[in-house]
């Protein structure tokens, strides 16, 4: 393959009809590191939401089970955006994280809210900041809206924006007129800071902790009445993430997909996962019938034990698996 051909096959498909397929194709070909720090930066953006980041305090998921938040959200989504909407496990991930969510009472602003971070920040990430190794075409930019406008609907999010302009009028409003700063929300932000240092070498991490937090911008650090990085750290971080992009340019394209299961961050479920049996189980929030639970402490909350992820008969053909392969 060549450096282009994936932008080629991108543009010889339908913004609408293909949108997944798009999206799939510049998160797990084109962008895959960078399309997970802009939605990782996406979602951390919500946390500075009072009625969001509160929330998410009371559940002490983000807090004492940060990896394990960290991870469902992120195998939830990709298995949406890997397998789609039909039946299967994209479906099966969409059914659970709407269980999860209609068991607490979020807005319909909240909802649009986070959907509107998720298709802005990727372009703001690559185009606006200059962080990628070539710039989002507006087709691209508009197949991405597409894709989450689709992803809204199947929420039951209702007033969805129709152009990714509006969908940026939506983020920086609300934003504006929301951000502010909450016990829970901060506890949260504090608890996804540690756990992004764990993916660095011990060593690295004091570099890394004023790296990242370079990355917020001055609405995020008041919000969290966090200390504004330096004019020097935030120089820095913009430097070193634009001679990144220019080195990424050069490289071969990724012809093997790079999935959220080939993310060395995702820890939680190493012998593999059914997206029926991750995330949490709230009150009323349905339980497969053999997988077996323990309450997250402090909430009302149930999670699966230990060894839960697969349903039994899987669970044994992954340990043989796994056991033939250390034998070989």
């Amino acid at each position: 393959m060549k450096r282009f051909d994936w932008y080629d096959e991108i543009h010889r498909l339908d913004a609408e009809a293909d949108a997944r397929r798009i999206t799939f194709i510049l998160g797990a070909h084109e962008f895959p590191w960078d399309m997970s720090q802009a939605l990782g930066l996406a979602l951390y953006r919500t946390y500075a939401v009072p009625s969001i980041g509160g929330l998410l305090g009371d559940t002490e998921e983000f807090t004492d089970r940060t990896q394990h938040r960290y991870d469902d959200t992120a195998l939830l989504l990709g298995q949406m955006l890997q397998h789609g909407f039909e039946p299967g496990r994209g479906r099966d991930a969409l059914r659970r994280m709407n269980q999860m969510h209609r068991s607490y009472d979020i807005s319909n602003d909240d909802y649009l809210y986070v959907l509107s971070t998720f298709v802005v920040m990727p372009p703001r990430w690559l185009n606006d900041w200059g962080f990628g190794w070539r710039r989002l075409s507006e087709h691209e930019i508009r197949a991405n809206t597409n894709y989450y406008r689709d992803l809204g609907r199947h929420m039951g999010i209702k007033e969805i924006p129709g152009t990714y302009e509006e969908f940026c009028t939506l983020m920086d409003g609300y934003e504006r007129e929301h951000f502010g700063y909450t016990e829970g929300g901060r506890a949260v932000s504090d608890s996804t800071l540690e756990l992004m240092l764990t993916f660095s070498p011990p060593w690295q991490r004091p570099l890394m902790k004023k790296f990242t937090t370079a990355l917020l911008d001055d609405r995020l650090t008041e919000a969290f009445r966090y200390e504004p990085a330096t004019p020097f750290w935030k120089g820095a971080v913009r430097f070193a993430l634009k001679a990144r992009a220019k080195v990424v340019r050069f490289m071969p394209p990724r012809v093997e997909p790079r999935t959220e299961e080939d993310n060395p961050n995702i820890k939680s479920y190493p012998e593999g996962f059914d997206p029926n049996r991750i995330g949490t189980f709230p009150t009323k929030c349905p339980v497969p019938h053999d997988l077996k639970t323990v309450e997250v402490s402090g909430s009302r909350d149930r999670v699966p034990a230990p060894g839960e992820a697969l349903p039994p008969e899987q669970r044994a053909s992954a340990r043989q698996g796994a056991q033939q392969g250390e034998r070989g």
